[in-house]
C-alpha cells in the first residue's frame, strides 16, 4: 500500500509539472552603446549611433547621425528589435538581433535589418561600443 500511495504521488507531481506552460523567454540583451553602420537610401553610407535602456520588452535611449539627433523609442520580441527615432526626419529602425543564448538569455553580440526614412529605404548592421 506505501508502495502505490508514493507512486500516485509522483504520478500526481509528475501531471502537474507537465501542466505548467513554458517558461517565458526574455528578449535578447541590447541594452548599451552601439554603432550603426548603414547604407542609405541614396546610395550612400553613414555612422550612426545609439545607446539603450532596456525595460523587458521595451527600449529607449538616444540616437546621433549626422544631421540630428535625438530620442529613441521601441520594443524587442526575443531577437526581432523595432524602434524609431525622435528626430525632426524620423528614422524607422527593424531587424535581429544576433548573439549567442546561454540559458535562455540571448546577449546581442550584432544588429542588422532595414530602416526607413523619407527619402526611402536603407539597409543597416551594429555592433557594439566601446
Amino acid at each position: 500500500m506505501k508502495i502505490s500511495l508514493a507512486i500516485l504521488l509522483s504520478l500526481t507531481s509528475a501531471i502537474t509539472l507537465a501542466q505548467q506552460p513554458p517558461p517565458q523567454q526574455q528578449p535578447a540583451n541590447v541594452a548599451g552603446k552601439w554603432t550603426i553602420y548603414a547604407k542609405d537610401p541614396n546610395g550612400g553610407t553613414s555612422t550612426k549611433y545609439i545607446e539603450i535602456v532596456q525595460k523587458g520588452n521595451v527600449i529607449t535611449g538616444h540616437f546621433k547621425g549626422p544631421n540630428q539627433s535625438g530620442g529613441i523609442e521601441g520594443t524587442i520580441n526575443m531577437r526581432h528589435i523595432v524602434f524609431h527615432t525622435k528626430t525632426r526626419e524620423v528614422l524607422n529602425f527593424g531587424g535581429q538581433v544576433e548573439g549567442p543564448n546561454d540559458h535562455g538569455n540571448i546577449q546581442a553580440t550584432a544588429m542588422r535589418g532595414n530602416f526607413h526614412a523619407r527619402g526611402g529605404a536603407g539597409e543597416w548592421q551594429a555592433v557594439p561600443s566601446n
